[in-house]
């Protein structure tokens, strides 16, 4: 453990932001530096808990060592901190931005306290080791001769081709972007994650060996018999692209958009492919459906374009703000969360659901009409008689959520799927279709980016095992 009375010494501490009203005029990260000496005081606090739920399912899928590098940073030995923490995350600068943290709601400070800042102690971590130069290519020292192809480079099947290319396969990614990424690179807005991060992971990879092929959808450009012919393991990772829509009068409208329409546009235009976005919040009146991340990133492109006024709607009543019985520690609780999207401007609208979109004499929305529910339980209703309103609105965002994996290349493969609509697998994460594998949020619905490397990371050793008859690769899963 690191200082044994630091959590009694200090508080936590969180990073500094770059100002609200800054930061909108730009697509730059948010991330101000932070002091070492800071960070170290912050790393001290991780206490000797004896039992570290934060490194457990609970609060990391991954299973990252979270006390080791805490007590390595404390102690200013970064090189065995970055170490650590390779030890069971490929790559911790996108957790380290993207990840909600459930570490931090099980850490055992949070019963009583306020948690390690384990988010922000793991993003500088990988900051300073790419600052240094450690961060270097891992190349396999045998090779295998068995091939393999990951479909899909979002960080599941990311995960998977760094795993299984050190483990001395020639692994093959097909991506069908133009660029490598998955939802990370179109998905996800610059200031979230700048991609230059994503690129020299992608560099990293690729002098390790593994192959990007991007431009290529599988099942159209390659078809599945040439994809099984010349491989002896395929890993789906295709994600979980297909959006819940919203089938209500005035959906045809204009303005109307389901969220990815939105963002992958503006996405690239700051990759430079785009001269300008299609769809402009730019002098409108946005409202984002949707109270999630995706609604959180709508709500942010939206400020940087210049928005007149963005609402984001939520069908659930507000969270309490602090943790309810119901989600006790060390589960992830149901609380208010701000993200920094919403420091921007905005307004959130809890409790209420759309009824119709009001077009005016062009087809183009003018306003939706909505009225106020009461959340029973989750996923359940009940409609607040006379609280029917309309609001005006130029540009509607549909953020509600994704349905599951696209089905074109799996019902080619033929491969069977989940009541959820996800790809089945075994728990060596085969499918019913020999030599396919699958992880990611293919398997298990849109979820944590966590979960995803977890997944790409557990698939591989599997794959491995089963090209080699045994696997050294680590599965945390």
């Amino acid at each position: 453990m690191a200082d044994p009375r630091g959590f009694i010494k200090f508080g936590r501490r969180d990073a500094e932001h770059r100002p609200a009203h800054l930061r909108v005029r730009d697509w730059g990260e948010m991330y101000e530096p932070i002091d070492l000496a800071v960070l170290a005081e912050q790393a001290s606090r991780c206490m000797d808990c004896g039992i570290p739920f934060c490194n457990s399912l609970y609060g990391c899928p991954l299973g990252n060592l979270i006390p080791d590098w805490n007590d390595l940073v404390y102690r200013d030995r970064w090189r065995d901190a970055i170490e650590r923490l390779h030890a069971t995350n490929n790559f911790p600068e996108f957790t380290g931005r993207m990840c909600p943290a459930p570490c931090e709601s099980a850490c055992v400070l949070s019963i009583n306290s306020e948690p390690v800042t384990i988010k922000q102690i793991e993003k500088e971590i990988i900051d300073y080791a790419w600052e240094h130069g450690w961060v270097t290519p891992v190349r396999p020292t045998k090779r295998t001769g068995r091939r393999v192809a990951v479909v899909g480079s979002g960080p599941a099947g990311m995960a998977a081709a760094q795993q299984l290319t050190r483990a001395g396969h020639d692994v093959v990614v097909y991506e069908r972007d133009d660029r490598p990424g998955g939802l990370i690179r179109y998905g996800i807005p610059d200031f979230k994650m700048d991609k230059a991060l994503l690129d020299r992971r992608v560099a990293q990879m690729e002098e390790e060996g593994t192959v990007f092929e991007c431009g290529v959808d599988v099942g159209v450009d390659l078809s599945v018999e040439d994809l099984r012919g010349d491989f002896d393991a395929v890993v789906l990772a295709i994600g979980a692209l297909w959006q819940r829509d919203l089938e209500i009068a005035g959906r045809d409208l204009a303005g109307v958009h389901l969220a990815m329409e939105y963002l992958v546009p503006s996405n690239r235009v700051q990759a430079g492919l785009l001269p300008a976005p299609p769809i402009d919040a730019a002098g409108k009146r946005v409202v984002v459906i949707g109270g999630g991340d995706t609604g959180a990133d709508c709500l942010g492109t939206a400020h940087r374009q210049g928005a007149a006024s963005v609402h984001q709607f939520d069908i659930h009543e507000q969270p309490p703000l602090e943790r309810p019985e119901e989600t006790p520690w060390p589960v992830w609780p149901l609380i208010l969360r701000d993200s920094l999207a919403h420091e921007e401007g905005g307004r959130r609208v809890f409790a209420c659901q759309t009824d119709s979109f009001v077009g005016d004499e062009k087809g183009h929305v003018r306003a939706l009409r909505a009225h106020r529910v009461r959340e029973l339980s989750r996923r359940v209703y009940e409609d607040i008689p006379e609280s029917d309103f309309e609001l005006e609105a130029d540009l509607v965002l549909l953020a509600i959520g994704f349905r599951g994996p696209d089905r074109q290349l799996l019902e080619k493969l033929g491969t069977e799927l989940t009541e959820a609509g996800t790809v089945a697998h075994d728990s060596n994460w085969t499918t019913n279709v020999p030599r396919i594998f699958a992880c990611g949020d293919a398997t298990r619905g849109a979820s944590l980016i966590v979960w995803a490397i977890a997944e790409g990371r557990a698939a591989a050793a599997a794959v491995d095992r089963y090209l080699v008859g045994e696997t050294l690769l680590p599965a945390a899963l």
